[in-house]
C-alpha cells in the first residue's frame, strides 16, 4: 500500500485488512473492555491516516505498524488513568451519609455514646481524655495519675472494643497514634 492514507479507500482498505485483527489485540490489553479497545483502535487508525510514510515501509504489512501503535496508545491510556484519582460509582453516593443530614449524624453519635458506656471505667476514662477533650497522652497520664504508657495500652484496648462494637468504625490517627509516630507530645 503505497497510496497516501488520507485516501479515503486505503484506509477503509487497511480497516477491512487489519480491524478485526487489531481489535482483538486491544481487547486483549484492555482486559476485555469493548469501548476502551473500539476507542483505541480508532486511534490506531488515525495515526495511520496521519502518517503516510508508515505506508512507505520496507515491511510487507502494515500490521506490525498498527499493532505497535496499539500498543503504545494502550500504555498511554494505562499510564493516564493510574494518573488520575479513581471514579466513584453512582452506588457509593447512594449510600454515603449526607453530611448536611443533622439525623445521621445524631444516630452516630447515640450509637457512640452507648459503645463508650459498655467499655470499663478505666478504658473510658483514657477516651474520653484523649478524644473527647483532646488531652496528649502525657497529659491524660498526669491527669489519670497512671504512667503514659499506660495511658496508650488502654487506649488501644479500648479502640479495639469500640470497633467490635460499632459496625464500620475505624479510628482516625488520633493523640496516640501521633505520640507513637513521634511528634511532639
Amino acid at each position: 500500500m503505497t497510496t497516501a492514507t488520507t485516501d479515503e479507500r486505503t484506509l477503509e482498505q487497511l480497516q477491512r485488512d487489519h480491524g478485526p485483527a487489531l481489535l482483538s489485540f486491544l481487547l486483549g490489553l484492555t482486559h476485555g473492555d469493548r469501548q476502551r479497545a473500539e476507542d483505541l483502535a480508532q486511534e490506531t487508525l488515525v495515526r495511520a491516516w496521519f502518517h503516510p510514510e508508515a505506508f512507505d515501509g520496507p515491511y510487507e504489512s502494515m500490521r506490525p505498524w498498527l499493532f505497535t501503535v496499539a500498543r503504545r496508545l494502550a500504555i498511554d491510556a494505562w499510564r493516564s488513568r493510574l494518573a488520575r484519582p479513581a471514579e466513584i460509582g453512582d452506588g457509593v453516593l447512594a449510600v454515603t451519609p449526607d453530611p448536611a443530614d443533622a439525623t445521621a449524624s445524631a444516630e452516630a453519635a447515640l450509637d457512640v455514646r452507648a459503645a463508650v458506656r459498655e467499655l470499663s471505667p478505666e478504658h473510658r476514662a483514657v477516651l474520653v481524655r484523649l478524644y473527647f477533650h483532646g488531652l496528649t497522652v502525657n497529659e491524660a497520664a498526669v491527669e489519670l495519675g497512671i504512667p503514659a504508657g499506660t495511658v496508650k495500652s488502654r487506649s488501644h484496648y479500648a479502640l479495639r472494643q469500640l470497633g467490635r462494637s460499632l459496625p464500620g468504625y475505624r479510628p482516625r490517627r488520633g493523640p496516640v497514634a501521633r505520640v507513637r509516630a513521634g511528634a511532639p507530645q
